[in-house]
This record gives C-alpha cells, sequence and structure tokens, in this order.
C-alpha cells in the first residue's frame, strides 16, 4: 500500500521536548497517579468543532498506565465548537475527548504546541477528524481512517462468508494488512509519538541461533528475551506513560508477573534495575517504575519476593534516586524495608521471650523439635478467628513426624480480649502441649516493630536447628504445602 498520498504531511517531527517535569506526585498504596504538570510555560488551548454536537459540555481526559483520567472541560458555543483552554502545560502521551454518553475520540499531545483544532463534520467522530495545526495528528488521523476502512471490510466479510473460510483466508489477510500498515508508518514517520506507540506494543522476535549461527538452546532464549524484552519499548520518553494500558502497563506487567514467574529474588532484582534504568531520560515513567514496582512486590503474596520490594527500597527511596515525594512517605518504605531485612526468608528469626498463661517465660530460639511455627493473632481478629484453627488443625496433623512446635502470641493483651482468648483456646480445643499460647503484653522487645506486625494473622516457619525462616505469609493451605515438601526431603535423606 503506497502511503505517500495519505500520509503527505511532513517527514519532520521535532525532537525537541517542550514538557517540563511534574512537581508534585499524588500516591495512594503506593501507586502513582501522575497529574498534568502545574507549571505554566506557554499552555495550551485546543478547539474540538463537532459539526451538530447538542452536549452542553465535553471532558478533556488522557490515559495514564492502567488509568484513564480527566483534565479539562469545556461547554459547548452553541455551535458545537468547544475550546480547551488553561496556563497549564500538558504532558506528552494520548489525549481524548468523551462526552457523558461515553462518546470518544482519540489525539496526540507531543513535541508540538498544543494550540491547535481538530473538527469534525459527521457523526463518527473518529472517521471524520481533522487536524489544523498539528503534524501529528493529522498523520494519526489519517492512519486511523485507512485502518477503519479496513476494518469495514473484515466485518463485512465475517458476515457474509462461511466461518470456515472466514477463518482460512480473511483473518490471515486482514492481519496482514493492518501489520504491513503500521510498519510502512512507522519506518516513513519513525519520529512520530504515534509510530513509537504502535513499535511498543510490538513484541520483540527471539533468535534461534547466536549471531555466528550456532542455535540456542530453549534456556539461552528465554535469558535473551530477558534482557530484550522491553527493545522496541519507548522506555526513554514520557509519553509512553499517557497510553492506552496494553501499550504500557500490561507489557509491564506481564514482565514482572509471567516472563519473571517464580524466578528467585536474585535473579529479578538485577533484570527490573535494568528495566528502571533505561527509564532514567524520561523522568516520570522512571518514577513511576520505581514506586509501582515497589508497591507490586510490598502487595505480593509471594513469601520470597519480600526481598525485592527490600532491594527497591534501598536502591531508590534510600538513596534519593526517587525525589518529589513527601518526606514521611520515603521514611515509611525505608523503615519498612529496614525491618523486613531481618524477617526474609533464609535469615535468623529474631529472638522472643514472652509468657504463657501461666506466666512461665518461653524463649524462641529454644524452642522444642525441629520446627516451630511463630504465629501472631488474636481473637478478635475475623481472618485470624478462621486461618488459625485450620493452621492448627494442618500442624497437629504434622505434629510428630516432624517435630513441629508453635508459638503462638496473641497480639491484644487487655483485660477483655485475654478472655476471649482463653475461651477460643478453649471451644477449638487447641490445647497441644506443643502449642506454647504466649500474651503479647510483655515480652524482650517490641515484637510489633521487630516482626512488622500491623495486620494479622502473621505466620512464620522456623527451623530449629539454625532458627532460619523457612516460610512466612502462611495459611493452612500453604503450610501444608510446605510441611509435605519437608517431609518428602526428609524422606530423601
Amino acid at each position: 500500500m503506497n502511503l505517500k498520498r495519505l500520509f503527505a504531511v511532513y517527514d519532520n517531527v521535532t525532537e525537541k521536548n517542550a514538557y517540563s517535569d511534574m512537581k508534585k506526585y499524588f500516591i495512594a498504596m503506593m501507586v502513582a497517579l501522575l497529574p498534568l504538570a502545574a507549571a505554566a510555560k506557554g499552555g495550551y488551548k485546543i478547539t474540538f468543532v463537532a459539526k451538530g454536537c447538542t452536549d452542553s459540555a465535553l471532558f478533556m481526559g488522557y490515559y495514564l498506565a492502567q488509568y484513564k483520567a480527566f483534565c479539562d472541560t469545556a461547554v459547548n458555543n452553541g455551535k458545537g465548537k468547544f475550546v480547551f483552554e488553561s496556563d497549564r502545560e500538558l504532558s506528552p502521551g494520548l489525549y481524548f475527548f468523551t462526552n457523558d454518553k461515553d462518546r470518544f475520540v482519540e489525539f496526540i499531545v507531543y513535541h508540538e504546541k498544543p494550540t491547535f483544532t481538530l473538527s469534525t463534520d459527521t457523526d463518527n467522530w473518529r472517521l471524520g477528524m481533522q487536524a489544523k495545526g498539528s503534524k501529528e495528528n493529522e498523520l494519526f488521523f489519517n492512519f486511523n481512517r485507512v485502518s477503519d476502512v479496513m476494518y469495514q471490510d473484515f466485518v463485512t466479510a465475517q458476515k457474509t462468508t462461511d466461518s470456515v473460510e472466514f477463518q482460512r483466508e480473511y483473518v490471515p489477510v486482514y492481519r496482514h494488512r493492518i501489520d504491513s500498515l503500521r510498519l510502512e508508518f512507522i519506518d516513513r514517520y519513525p519520529h512520530c509519538m504515534f509510530s513509537r506507540m504502535m513499535l511498543s506494543s510490538k513484541d520483540v522476535d527471539i533468535p534461534r541461533q547466536f549471531p555466528d549461527g550456532t542455535a540456542m538452546t530453549d534456556h539461552q532464549r528465554f535469558d535473551w528475551l530477558l534482557d530484550h524484552y522491553f527493545d522496541n519499548m519507548a522506555l526513554d520518553d514520557d509519553f509512553i506513560l499517557r497510553t492506552p494500558k496494553d501499550v504500557f502497563y500490561n507489557r509491564v506487567m506481564e514482565y514482572v508477573d509471567r516472563v519473571m514467574n517464580r524466578m528467585p529474588p536474585e535473579m529479578i532484582c538485577p533484570h527490573l534495575d535494568s528495566l528502571i534504568d533505561r527509564a532514567k531520560p524520561a523522568p516520570q515513567v522512571y518514577r513511576w517504575l520505581i514506586l509501582n514496582l515497589t508497591n507490586h512486590f510490598l502487595q505480593s503474596n509471594i513469601m520470597v519476593y519480600d526481598e525485592v520490594y527490600v532491594h527497591l527500597v534501598q536502591r531508590y527511596f534510600a538513596t534519593g534516586e526517587v525525589t518529589g515525594l513527601e518526606p514521611s512517605v520515603v521514611d515509611e518504605q525505608v523503615e519498612r524495608a529496614a525491618k523486613w531485612q531481618h524477617i526474609l526468608v533464609g535469615r535468623v528469626a529474631p529472638e522472643l521471650v514472652l509468657f504463657d498463661t501461666l506466666h512461665h517465660a518461653h524463649s524462641l530460639h529454644h524452642m522444642p523439635g525441629r520446627y516451630t511455627l511463630l504465629l501472631f493473632w488474636s481473637p478478635t481478629c475475623g481472618h485470624c478467628r478462621d486461618i488459625v484453627p485450620a493452621v492448627y488443625k494442618v500442624a497437629q496433623a504434622y505434629s510428630d513426624s516432624l517435630a513441629l512446635s508453635a508459638f503462638a502470641i496473641m497480639t491484644e493483651p487487655d483485660d477483655q480480649t485475654v478472655v476471649k482468648w482463653k475461651n477460643f483456646l478453649r471451644d477449638h480445643h487447641m490445647d497441644s502441649p506443643r502449642w506454647v499460647h504466649l500474651n503479647g503484653g510483655e515480652a524482650n522487645v517490641d515484637w510489633r516493630q521487630v516482626y512488622d506486625v500491623t495486620t494479622t494473622p502473621q505466620i512464620f516457619l522456623i527451623d530449629n536447628h539454625d532458627h532460619k525462616i523457612v516460610a512466612k505469609k502462611l495459611n493452612a493451605e500453604i503450610l501444608e504445602t510446605i510441611l509435605k515438601a519437608l517431609m518428602a526431603e526428609n524422606r530423601k535423606r
């Protein structure tokens, strides 16, 4: 297909980025929602004219990783004209106009000054869009018109063709035509934001042999993918943050959750550092990756991934690499990571000395048997009331074969809760001599701080031979899986 006529606007797109970095971030649960920059440097004036539009107002918004956000509203002048104007600066990315009936059309803000006019004279906003004063958008709208015509041909064929023939003949042809359209656009306009966005969505081609012709093993091909997964991604440009989630967010999370699935922390951490490092030329992407990857591993239920969280905080928060955050937010993460560093899987569990119901002292490091369950729980905690009896039942099943004991700390040692605690133990017949029930009111250390007990239950499995943490973040199901594995390992010895 000859795109020269379709995209004959200009081939040169300026490389100069006139957009400043954002000044503030609003963080909720460490997910960074990056607003428009507050600095006024020319601002924007974007006019949208939609012939026959009767909406009293339209909204302007943008993509932000996995979210969409609104940034402005304009009223109808009575003739379908809407002027969005502000002295705020727009960060680069894919934006959209929409109404309260979900009518929707996208446009681009990139290196050009956002003082252009976009218009349509048809009911189908996307098909009828024209741009004045924006080469980027003129190219973008022309591409959309061509691809939409292809899609309509495809839909027509689907309705009028036998399903077997359609899948065999039309689907491959349609995919080839769309792919060719994209590749020719990317080749002709490599510096356009839309080209870089489409290229970012393209999977890398994993080679089957090295440059010298030597065949790659599956393991070598996987290692290559780990190193080159983001070769097509425009991580060096802040616009990538403001694209639909399939372009940037989903691919980052696919890399973390699927490509690196079940990899050990010592392998994950260098690859995350490499990913973050590639985004350094784009301050907003760089900051987003640090904050959201840190939050992702903070929230992870995979016990060994606490080590990844600690690594990210120590490398980027404690060193001041991530900027623009309230000091209290940074301090909170650094403090938590410092605690977690001492209770990671494989570390020696900090010693605890507490008293049972008869005020007899017990030491965690002097528990009998081979393994000890360390539990922090309360009878007033709904999750604890469900999980702890189930854990008790599993532990009892393995108590003799694995010499398993329990060091169970009640976390709310007030008089009223102590009564509920004792009643709960009696009602659930949790009277095994291997289970030591301890009142958390008096101890050798502040166990809440040492073990970062902010929620309950918290359950650890400890090897009494070296007092190292074998597992954490346990429930009955996970505990049983681990105990079965320990049994199998013992049988091999």
